[in-house]
């Protein structure tokens, strides 16, 4: 898959700031780190919704688009249910059983998972996540996924062959945070969160 100046289709044409993405082959993971609002799940979004366009044969949001037609499978948004007795978390996992579930069938999927585990501590998270990532690469799955957790990154190392490192930065200038919403090299180097709650006294400075 190769696409050039891509973004999501239902944002107006002068709010859009289009990307660039290339992943190459089955059994690659691009893992995406930033800080919030930088504008990771607005990529996965244009990602997974100009997929679905370009495999029905409809027009993609795109200069460039290059792909192979294969199934896809999010995980970006669960929904806990007080009918079903199900919380966050086992809503989660059961979304996250089904990618596993369809690839033990044999299925090639193009996955793409934004904040995987966001509904236990962070220790768990982070091992949760690692080992989903690694299970996922058994399968030779293809796909790529948004994640707070920096460390995740570090996988590159164990793994230089199949996984690499994007980013979404966010620049803090003063009392001021700027964002360019463009897809870069390596793993996010800024955090916000606490600079956010700072500025609008929800914690003292």
């Amino acid at each position: 898959m190769e696409i050039i100046n891509g973004s999501h289709p239902l944002l107006a044409s002068k709010d859009r700031i289009s990307n660039d993405f290339k992943i190459n082959d089955l059994g690659k993971v691009v893992i995406v780190t930033g800080a919030n609002m930088a504008g990771k799940s607005t990529f996965l979004r244009s990602l997974g919704t100009n997929i679905i366009l370009a495999c029905s044969g409809a027009k993609v949001c795109a200069e460039k688009f290059i792909f192979s037609p294969i199934n896809i499978h999010t995980s970006i948004r669960a929904n806990d249910s007080l009918q079903k007795n199900e919380s966050y978390f086992y809503a989660e996992l059961m979304r996250l059983k089904k990618i596993i579930d369809r690839l033990k069938s044999g299925e090639k999927l193009f996955i793409i998972l934004d904040e995987m585990l966001r509904g236990t501590n962070s220790k768990d998270k982070h091992s949760g996540s690692q080992g989903l990532i690694e299970q996922l690469l058994k399968y030779n799955v293809v796909g790529i996924v948004a994640t707070h957790d920096v460390k995740l990154g570090e996988l590159t190392k164990k793994y230089p062959e199949k996984i690499s490192n994007k980013r979404f930065e966010v620049k803090i200038t003063g009392e001021k945070l700027s964002f360019d919403y463009k897809l870069m090299d390596g793993v996010s180097q800024n955090l916000n969160a606490t600079f956010l709650m700072k500025k609008y006294r929800i914690i003292s400075q």
